[in-house]
């Protein structure tokens, strides 16, 4: 007779949400004298050095496929290991037969492929995590170069698709040229990171590392965050390259090209604060500003373009958005910094100790003053031609830059104080 044991054990969700979600674990059912063993020894927690943690959502057709590799890596390595199922509501049976390949399962109610894994992660009990989709696009059989490089003190290890081979059909076209090249540039462009497929869903990496990057993101952009912010915190990565083979589900992916795209896309975006505000702010305020002095003295002729008060108004308006711009990248950096979104940047430091309260306050009052004197002047041309029709072409050389510079003025007063306000929880 068959006498079945099956564990059971709650976990934290660390994130969203204040204390975070709690996750159901389930382990796998033993027999005989193992669950007798397990019985004697269920307060004895177990201390794994690998956790190999596959999320899932309806993979029935290749889950047991998945462990079983993963399980005789494990025992091919003679590594002490355990196999963790991150459900996120499968239908199809997953669960069970996850639990009866010998995988844990963890039950993560929060949808989304970031949530699955954080959920997972939080019940890995291994030194080191192994993450890999549970579609059979990745071989759990070769783990030997993660286990190694994370034993050699990496605290990541990236899978690189590019560099060990895209099997045809395991990509689509628009994926392998198009989205994760660009995403990935966009990464090591803004992030100064070395990975080379940000995307790959096979990476392996320090357990406790990990945790202290606080992942929040539930979709797809998880895959960016941690890179992202393994970067931003210093921590030693490598790569692995790893084949991609044509997953084994016979149906449509989980991942939307356009959709995700985009989710990876606004995290990089949201993540750099200096390339979504400040770099485009200082550009915008640099053109607008030479445009509008260049055509301050009168009309000026390109080609047979000519250009006049119609463009200087759009030059005005350039600088004060751009202005406004370079205002919300250090509003963004220290909130973000402040609230422990974003590890401490010197890029910041230099700034701040550059912009003080008062120096703002200077600059604002002479900004305001400029502008009151334009308007002076505008106003002493009106009174000379007896508070009468006037020439727009004149008028308007003089009226611009005044209300361009009082509404800048104004702006550098407002953004000084409310950045101070922002710097007392960063002090």
């Amino acid at each position: 007779m068959r006498i079945y044991h099956v564990t059971q054990e709650i976990v934290r969700l660390p994130g969203r949400g204040g204390g975070g979600d709690l996750v159901q674990v389930l382990s796998p059912p033993m027999q005989g004298d193992e669950a007798i063993a397990a019985d004697v020894h269920v307060d004895a927690p177990s201390s794994p050095e690998v956790s190999i943690v596959m999320p899932c959502l309806n993979e029935a057709a290749t889950l047991e496929r998945c462990i079983g590799k993963a399980r005789g890596c494990l025992e091919k390595l003679g590594i002490e290991g355990e196999i963790i199922v991150a459900d996120n509501g499968s239908t199809d049976g997953s669960q069970g037969i996850a639990m009866m390949a010998g995988a844990r399962v963890a039950a993560v109610a929060e949808r989304g492929y970031g949530a699955a894994l954080r959920g997972g992660i939080a019940a890995a009990r291994g030194r080191f995590v192994i993450m890999g989709d549970a579609d059979d696009s990745y071989d759990f059989s070769d783990l030997r170069p993660f286990i190694e490089q994370l034993r050699g003190g990496c605290e990541l290890v990236m899978g690189n698709r590019f560099r060990g081979g895209i099997k045809p059909g395991a990509m689509p076209f628009l994926h392998r040229y198009l989205g994760n090249p660009v995403l990935t540039a966009v990464g090591r462009l803004f992030f100064h990171s070395s990975c080379g497929d940000f995307h790959c869903g096979l990476r392996g990496f320090q357990k406790r590392a990990i945790e202290r990057l606080d992942l929040r993101t539930s979709g797809m952009e998880f895959a960016s965050e941690m890179v992202v912010k393994a970067t931003l915190h210093g921590l030693r990565m490598a790569e692995a390259p790893v084949v991609l083979w044509p997953d084994g589900r016979g149906r449509r992916p989980h991942l939307n090209t356009w959709g995700d795209g985009w989710r990876h896309l606004r995290f990089l975006l949201l993540y750099s604060p200096r390339w979504l505000f400040f770099y485009p702010g200082a550009l915008l305020a640099i053109i607008g500003l030479l445009v509008g002095l260049w055509l301050l003295p009168g009309p000026r002729h390109v080609g047979p373009v000519t250009l006049d008060i119609d463009t200087l108004l759009f030059a005005a308006a350039a600088v004060l958005i751009g202005a406004q711009a370079i205002a919300f990248s250090l509003f963004t950096a220290v909130f973000a910094t402040s609230e422990g979104l974003l590890p401490a940047s010197p890029w910041l430091d230099r700034m701040l100790r550059r912009v003080s309260l008062e120096g703002g306050i200077a600059v604002g009052i002479l900004l305001t003053v400029a502008g009151l004197g334009f308007s002076a002047a505008a106003l002493g041309m009106w009174g000379r031609g007896s508070f009468g029709n006037l020439n727009p072409q004149v008028i308007v050389r003089l009226v611009v830059p005044a209300v361009t510079t009082l509404t800048l003025g104004f702006q550098v007063l407002l953004a000084s104080f409310f950045l101070s306000i922002l710097r007392l929880r960063r002090r």
